[in-house]
């Protein structure tokens, strides 16, 4: 596997490469890898951001990742002791400049055009997840068989796309780093008070660079993306704290403010507070 800039390393001799995360948490940094990855989750829960969108991934989650797209799996190291995750990496090209334009494998190019934006698998996921499951113990030849399997059902199950946007630009060594700092920066301190001064130190720039930087990488306004970081949180904290107040939640999640924090629940979700709590999937 190619190593591309802040990404992490994987073996470059295969073409078809597996790989299995049992840790207390996953790879918390952002990173990008020329490889596309299929993974599913089999323990932990997170956030997981994906070029401009702020996404939480649970147990049994189907995810799959384009080439060359930055993101970050942040564990909830509170929610679940241990994070598993199997995952399969490969290249359009990993099997021939041509393989998946031969007249047999077409009807998988709906795989790909799904992946630009990322995609997470939302029907067929008890026949994905045996799937995977088979990886282990297979040979070479039955991973690249069961691969196949897989982009067949997820071309054709129901899904969900991970990300609106997407920078059309690979990140270069100093960008990588810069928004991996903003980042992690971020989802540490979401919670607290942040600043656009304290943000734009961080990034090593003025105020008025780290803005038209941001927007320009990922389509829409720092404080934008921390207000969505911000209201993904109370979502889920609402459905694990049902004893506590939406007010109390509100602040836990880094809003100061009640009245704001409606505001922008209901412009991000379209709905209220309560009316979110009480139906989260309508």
């Amino acid at each position: 596997m190619k190593v591309l800039p802040f990404k992490i390393p994987k073996p470059e001799q295969d073409t078809l490469i597996y790989q299995e995360d049992f840790e207390t948490s996953f790879y918390d940094k952002l990173h990008q890898h020329e490889e596309i990855q299929f993974s599913i989750i089999l323990e932990g829960e997170g956030t997981l951001i994906v070029g401009d969108t702020v996404n939480f991934y649970s147990k049994n989650d189907i995810l799959i990742l384009d080439s060359n797209m930055p993101h970050v799996f942040k564990s909830d190291v509170k929610a679940s002791e241990h994070s598993r995750m199997l995952s399969l990496f490969f290249t359009k090209e990993s099997f021939g400049s041509d393989f998946f334009d031969l007249e047999e494998l077409l009807e998988l190019q709906k795989f790909f055009k799904r992946s630009k934006h990322g995609f997470k698998v939302t029907s067929h996921k008890k026949v994905l997840k045996k799937l995977f499951l088979k990886l282990e113990a297979s040979s070479k030849l039955e991973r690249f068989i069961v691969l196949l399997q897989l982009m067949k059902i997820a071309s054709q199950a129901n899904y969900e796309s991970l990300s609106s946007f997407i920078y059309d630009k690979k990140y270069s060594d100093n960008e990588g780093k810069r928004m991996r700092d903003v980042l992690a920066f971020t989802m540490n301190q979401y919670t607290t008070n942040i600043t656009l001064d304290a943000v734009a130190e961080v990034s090593n720039m003025t105020k008025n660079a780290f803005c038209k930087y941001f927007k320009k990488r990922t389509n829409k306004t720092y404080f934008q993306f921390l207000n969505e970081l911000r209201i993904e949180n109370s979502c889920k904290l609402m459905q694990t704290q049902t004893d506590s107040s939406i007010s109390e939640i509100a602040y836990q999640s880094g809003f100061n403010n009640i009245s704001n924090f409606n505001r922008q629940f209901k412009m991000i979700k379209g709905k209220s507070p309560n009316n979110y709590r009480k139906n989260p999937n309508s």
